[in-house]
């Protein structure tokens, strides 16, 4: 079972005029720096709200997954969601279980938080990319 929400993922095609936006328009005065991962293909910053964040993410590289979602949405949108869950092994297998495609050869990969991630195809989440994030150790 999922835990709590951790982030909404948002594509941007710059998160300098998204931290922007947040800040001067939104009123947000708790936003990460901007960090590269560079295996996944991103820039990312975090967005820190009180009940949890947006998760600010721009395309790092000509080969970056997120330069299609980006065709598709010039301005940038909701990329996915993410939940906690106790044990991203026994989510997968889970999600598997069920029927749900888990991508990336269900291979967990270390997420932006540093812990294992997977991503559930939308196909089988009613149309959102699904993020599971192992909880962190120290959270909350």
């Amino acid at each position: 079972m999922i835990g709590r929400l951790n982030h909404v993922g948002v594509a941007t095609p710059s998160i300098a005029d998204s931290v922007r936006m947040y800040r001067d328009v939104l009123g947000v005065t708790d936003i990460g720096e901007k960090f590269a991962m560079p295996e996944q293909g991103v820039w990312v910053c975090f967005v820190n709200l009180p009940n949890s964040q947006i998760e600010l993410i721009e395309p790092y590289g000509e080969a970056s997954p997120i330069h299609g979602f980006l065709a598709k949405n010039p301005k940038g949108g909701q990329h996915h969601v993410c939940f906690e869950v106790p044990d991203i092994i026994a989510a997968r297998d889970d999600m598997a279980a069920k029927g749900a495609a888990v991508l990336n050869g269900g291979t967990p990969r270390i997420g932006a938080h540093g812990v294992p991630v997977i991503f559930v195809h939308p196909k089988d989440m009613g149309g959102v990319l699904v993020e599971l994030m192992e909880t962190p150790k120290a959270a909350h």
